[in-house]
């Protein structure tokens, strides 16, 4: 089977608790990515598929990060991605701790120890012209049908608190939310129930990308959004259909902490690339 390795383009499959991610390394090779292609690697069964496709680029601390949701569309943030990149470039320069600039701003990584990974998520933004919303509003309760709360953590989020996450049908839930017209930029979508003190159970809808198992931006807006109606304190453990993550408010911002996995690398090979392109 001829191809040449030199004519195809490395990819890193990882994923934060089931969150799938496609990572490209563009640190010694730029990477043209386009809509198209990401819509093309995205496909599970044509492509590689994920939730978030994450670019690491040169930047101003150890790397720069870009995302595109499986729609194609960018993303500013995605926390799970971030902890498992930091995760890649710990273990590649051995430091414990790293800086990592992207579309949300400067953020802060760190080992956690028994293989857990750290990323400070930043400040959230709570006003509605930050998240942003089509117009002012109080954004603790908005003008929605279950009164849901609106986070901003690089990308906007709309957090629904009911009896039972378990009984949510998501799929139609998030999909129908995703477009409210309060979002003109769309919206994630989370349904999220207090099952004991400090400890939420929550299922997410991702804009761009649908059903997922996991979400580390909606983990830490919804602690946010528990946090400010006093459901929770500020410190919260979060059940996800992919598995746990736990989400501290601090000072200094937004910190969430959970496992990573890097399952495989592997080569688009050029006929495919020249095929998709």
């Amino acid at each position: 089977m001829k191809h040449a390795r030199t004519n195809s383009l490395p990819f890193m499959k990882m994923h934060g608790l089931g969150n799938d991610f496609v990572v490209l390394d563009a640190r010694a090779r730029s990477i043209a990515m386009t809509p198209a292609l990401a819509m093309a690697i995205a496909d599970r069964h044509r492509g590689v598929g994920f939730d978030q496709l994450a670019i690491i680029e040169p930047g101003s601390g150890d790397a720069h990060l870009t995302f595109y949701n499986a729609d194609g569309s960018t993303a500013g943030a995605c926390g799970n991605a971030t902890r498992c990149i930091a995760r890649f470039l710990m273990d590649e320069t051995g430091k414990p701790a790293l800086t990592l600039t992207t579309e949300r701003g400067t953020l802060f990584a760190r080992d956690a120890g028994d293989g857990r990974t750290s990323v400070n998520m930043g400040q959230p933004q709570l006003r509605w012209d930050e998240i942003p919303l089509a117009h002012e509003m109080d954004t603790l309760e908005l003008p929605i049908e279950g009164k849901p709360t609106a986070t901003g953590m690089g990308n906007p989020h709309c957090t629904f608190f009911v009896e039972d996450a378990e009984a949510v049908d998501i799929m139609t839930f998030g999909s129908a939310h995703e477009h409210h017209p309060l979002y003109p930029q769309r919206t994630n979508v989370q349904v999220a129930s207090l099952i004991g003190p400090d400890h939420l159970r929550m299922r997410v809808w991702e804009r761009g990308a649908g059903l997922t198992l996991a979400s580390g931006s909606s983990s830490c807006a919804t602690a946010i959004a528990a946090a400010r109606r006093g459901l929770t304190g500020r410190k919260v453990t979060i059940e996800l259909d992919g598995g746990t993550l736990q989400v501290d408010w601090r000072e200094d911002g937004v910190w969430m902490t959970g496992p990573t996995a890097h399952v495989f690398d592997g080569h688009f090979t050029h006929d495919w690339l020249e095929m998709v392109s």
